[in-house]
């Protein structure tokens, strides 16, 4: 705590001179602060959402496995359909020699006859279009859900991103309300010696300053831990440098929650995944009903008998579907697994109804909510701080009345910061929900 000498008179106007000084030095502090952050991390990753975007899409390992489980699921599909490998045979027939009175051996032409077959399997009349056919669904599901986690991670990039623009923030907010108190201080003192206020009035002042920087110690906290979120998502080290974070853009127009439904309906990857993955339920259950019909395979042999002609075999062969029981089994779990898809995909499209709905809410009521504050409240604080200053300066209302002015401004800030952040946050969301990332 400052020591309090005694005190002397001093003039009206050093008064005001001194106030108006303490009302200017946070707006310049925080411009000071915001310009050499600028200045310094203008071509540094994290001053804007679009630079972290293109960051994650080559460095989040996150992503990059979806991006592998896609190409794999595309390579699956153009293996899928093809003929079984064949199978080659070598048979050695009497390897003994006990018919010709010769010594057992395992080098064909040295036995009694030797027989080299061939044989294809043929699966069933549709069999392999309709696995070809549900692969590629698999395909397509692998890809819509790389999209859809591609929007995902971009949604949380912007909100990560945002925690740490509204931590800094506040941080500035913060340091600018430490300014002001700083100028009161001096003012409140001055007024003490002058024998115009009381030293509880100093003591106030001290009070808040020492909460206002234990606020900022906070804030700095929460910052700190907003950037290594961020970090973490782009697979940089939780310490890695950041740049200040740049302004937000304009809220754009709300548009009806109708149009919204249709558009995320249309184009939301999740629901496009869900689809393919009903598609694939599907094949994979016409599929597996047609295990009721055989499957065959034909084969050609080659007979090479120890001294006299070879010969050749044809081969044709049926595979006779007798386990019918075990066959209706994977039936009936081809059908819960069809319906199963199904009520995945309505689920789906419920919890994408409700969040859309949820994030339309929040950004109308963000927009409106910040534009009131911006043209209605921050003014009438404004104003109000104002002419509490001056007539604090003319001795009229007390230090208590100043402090709740600025402490009712500072507020009001924090207010219009938190609307915008969670009206920016509402808009990552319905740009997920909907297909879209702008």
């Amino acid at each position: 705590m400052n020591s309090l000498p005694s005190p002397p008179r001093l003039r009206a106007g050093l008064l005001i001179a001194m106030l108006s000084a303490a009302a200017l030095a946070g707006p310049a502090l925080a411009r000071t602060d915001a310009d050499a952050d600028s200045a310094a991390g203008t071509n540094t990753l994290g001053a804007g959402v679009g630079g972290l975007i293109e960051y994650a899409r080559d460095n989040n390992p996150a992503f990059a496995a979806e991006r592998a489980d896609a190409l794999a699921a595309r390579e699956r599909a153009g293996a899928a359909g093809a003929l079984p490998d064949p199978r080659v045979q070598v048979e050695l027939m009497d390897f003994t020699n006990a018919m010709r009175g010769g010594s057992t051996t395992l080098l064909p032409g040295q036995v009694g006859e030797t027989r080299y077959r061939i044989t294809q399997p043929l699966p069933g009349w549709g069999k392999r279009e309709l696995e070809a056919q549900a692969a590629g669904a698999l395909a397509r599901k692998a890809e819509a859900t790389r999209e859809a986690a591609w929007l995902g991670l971009v949604a949380e990039i912007r909100s990560a991103w945002l925690r740490y623009y509204m931590a800094d923030r506040e941080a500035v907010l913060g340091r600018n309300a430490l300014a002001l108190l700083q100028g009161l201080e001096e003012t409140t003192l001055a007024r003490y010696r002058t024998g115009l206020l009381p030293q509880a009035g100093v003591l106030r002042a001290q009070r808040e300053m020492t909460a206002q920087r234990v606020a900022l110690v906070a804030v700095e906290q929460r910052r700190q831990g907003a950037a290594a979120a961020l970090n973490a998502l782009l697979a940089r080290a939780a310490h890695a440098p950041l740049a200040a974070p740049g302004e937000l853009p304009p809220l754009p127009a709300v548009p009806p929650l109708a149009e919204l439904i249709a558009r995320a309906r249309g184009f939301s990857p999740t629901l496009v995944a869900e689809d393919r993955g009903v598609e694939a339920a599907r094949l994979a259950r016409e599929r597996t009903w047609r295990e009721r019909y055989p499957d065959f395979a034909v084969g050609l042999t080659n007979n090479r008998p120890r001294g006299a002609e070879q010969s050749w075999d044809l081969m044709f062969e049926v595979m006779i579907p007798l386990q019918q029981s075990a066959r209706r089994s994977r039936e009936r779990e081809a059908l819960h697994m069809e319906e199963a898809a199904g009520a995945r995909r309505a689920a789906a499209e419920a919890t994408l109804l409700g969040e859309l709905g949820r994030a339309h809410s929040a950004l109308a009521g963000g927009r409106d909510t910040a534009r009131l504050l911006r043209g209605t409240l921050l003014p009438q604080a404004e104003a109000t701080r104002d002419a509490t200053r001056a007539a604090f300066a003319n001795a009229r209302v007390d230090f208590d009345s100043v402090l709740d002015a600025e402490r009712q401004l500072i507020d009001t800030r924090m207010a219009l910061l938190q609307a915008e952040v969670d009206a920016h946050m509402a808009l990552a969301d319905l740009e997920k929900l909907t297909g879209e990332i702008k």
